[in-house]
């Protein structure tokens, strides 16, 4: 796949900024301030502040695909598992892990000999730090995430909030150059594969090669439909 620009929109103002922009915006979104005083605000009396961490997270090999995430700190590697599966990764119920600071935490710990996921975010990782996650160990999808920032603020529960995402990158199909909807699971290994509806039905591999264009870093891959 080839490698391109990418933007995104603030999830709090919609404005629109490149993906090397995003952080630094939504550290002075006003827009993000006005709803984390809103929050704080509307909140019930006595309620007590947390730690709530920024993360950003994009896809190792397919960088094009990339979010800005706030979590709070005493939710769980197995939360953020959660999160990333729903929103990007899950196909087959493959196991995933995360590599922290040379340690590895993983959902099979006790079979496995690792780490457990069943640890709080703030005990492993905080402001600066760098990770990675990976979700199937056969057709593996690698993320690397860092640690953008951390505040203090109200959260309701464990939920993850998507601050910014990636636009669908502008993929075109590879016979006719017209938007692609389908990917061949078999040729985008070389790169390649990548058809619009007209050309999918003359697509060498077979049409039951073939699996939607979605925006996520496992388009093409495995099971993967969205």
């Amino acid at each position: 796949m080839t490698r391109q620009s990418s933007s995104g929109n603030c999830s709090y103002c919609q404005g629109s900024y490149a993906k090397s922009a995003m952080a630094r915006h939504l550290k002075a979104c006003k827009a993000r301030r006005e709803d984390n005083e809103s929050d704080a605000i509307s909140s019930t009396k006595g309620s007590a502040k947390r730690t709530i961490l920024h993360l950003q997270v994009v896809g190792r090999d397919r960088p094009m695909y990339w979010m800005h995430i706030e979590i709070p700190a005493n939710a769980t590697l197995t939360d953020l598992d959660d999160f990333l599966r729903r929103t990007w990764l899950e196909c087959c119920g493959h196991l995933s892990s995360f590599d922290i600071g040379g340690e590895t935490f993983d959902c099979e710990s006790a079979e496995m000999g690792n780490e457990s996921m069943d640890v709080a975010l703030g005990k492993v990782i905080g402001p600066g730090m760098k990770f990675e996650h990976t979700y199937d160990f056969g057709t593996s999808t690698e993320l690397s995430l860092k640690v953008i920032s951390a505040r203090q603020g109200l959260a309701q529960g464990k939920a993850v909030k998507i601050m910014a995402q990636n636009n669908p990158p502008d993929i075109r199909c590879d016979v006719c150059g017209k938007p692609a909807t389908a990917v061949c699971c078999q040729c985008i290994d070389e790169g390649t594969g990548f058809v619009c509806e007209d050309c999918a039905e003359k697509h060498e591999c077979g049409e039951d090669m073939l699996l939607p264009v979605v925006n996520s870093p496992r388009v093409g891959m495995c099971g993967y439909t969205g």
